[in-house]
């Protein structure tokens, strides 16, 4: 073995082992999730945290977060995405360590399809962006339209919903016209009375962001562009958030890029070092 191929060996070894504890503690929470919802609870401490609050309102939204449907969708998410990266980071590490010949070249597939199907994504969403900006304003759309609520019945979507307006300071999709199609929140807003037009996520917040209280205490009722929000959508204020950071944005794609072009590159020199190895080897025999 040359110096460049254990350099090549040592790098990816630590480049794998890393991402194969990353990888083993996502999974392992997630599986602690399906297991025993009670005790992550418990030993997070999002239940003393519920308990001590003493704003009703913050109680019900940590209460939200951690019911059994939130944690339950979290918890598939974590072991998908963590036994996905434990098992490409397992056949890296050990391949590299052993110089497996079978390990290495699973590898270095795997980080070919998912290389190329990054490629492949990129070029469709700048080939197709027109398209995918429709459908991505219809899908969040369709959240608000079908499952937003008003404060007083708050439900997952609600609440996130609200977290993303108030800290992003938009409303809505587009503006505040999409809450006239959100079926749940017109029905909610008629039936306490007051003629509400726009949720307090959507007004300009004093003190606490998470703890919604308008500015204006008549921001809800006669939204205006002074009290609220209301013609600033999210979909485009996360546009504008991108564009001005596209230097980052561009930096982390092509670094993400660069680090599996490398690994798959030492992969295959290593996989092509141990067959010399074995050549030479079969040839002293």
């Amino acid at each position: 073995m040359d110096c460049c191929e254990c350099f090549a060996k040592y790098i990816l070894c630590l480049f794998n082992f890393v991402f194969f504890v990353i990888g083993s503690v996502v999974l392992s929470i997630g599986i602690w999730l399906v297991a025993d919802k009670n005790s992550f609870i418990q030993i997070t401490q999002l239940q003393a945290l519920g308990q001590a609050e003493s704003n009703s309102q913050a109680q019900h939204v940590i209460e939200e977060f951690a019911g059994p449907s939130v944690l339950d969708h979290t918890a598939y998410i974590m072991i998908a995405i963590g036994a996905f990266i434990f098992i490409i980071s397992f056949l890296g590490y050990c391949g590299a360590l052993q110089g497996n010949k079978v390990l290495l070249t699973a590898y270095g597939l795997f980080l070919i399809i998912i290389f190329a199907l990054q490629i492949t994504g990129i070029v469709l969403s700048v080939v197709y962006r027109k398209q995918a900006d429709e459908q991505g304003r219809m899908l969040l759309k369709r959240s608000l339209s079908t499952s937003y609520t008003a404060r007083s019945s708050r439900n997952t979507v609600t609440l996130s919903w609200d977290l993303v307006m108030s800290n992003m300071e938009c409303c809505g999709v587009n503006n505040y016209t999409d809450f006239l199609e959100a079926r749940q929140f017109v029905a909610a807003a008629r039936e306490e009375g007051g003629g509400r037009k726009v949720p307090e996520a959507c007004c300009i917040l004093q003190g606490d962001h998470s703890l919604l209280q308008p500015a204006d205490e008549n921001c809800v009722v006669s939204p205006s562009t002074t009290n609220s929000y209301l013609f600033k959508g999210c979909y485009n204020k996360f546009l504008h958030l991108v564009s001005e950071n596209l230097n980052l944005v561009f930096g982390c794609l092509v670094g993400v890029g660069a680090a599996q072009f490398v690994a798959i590159v030492f992969a295959f020199c290593i996989c092509k070092g141990s067959g010399q190895d074995e050549r030479v080897l079969a040839y002293y025999k």
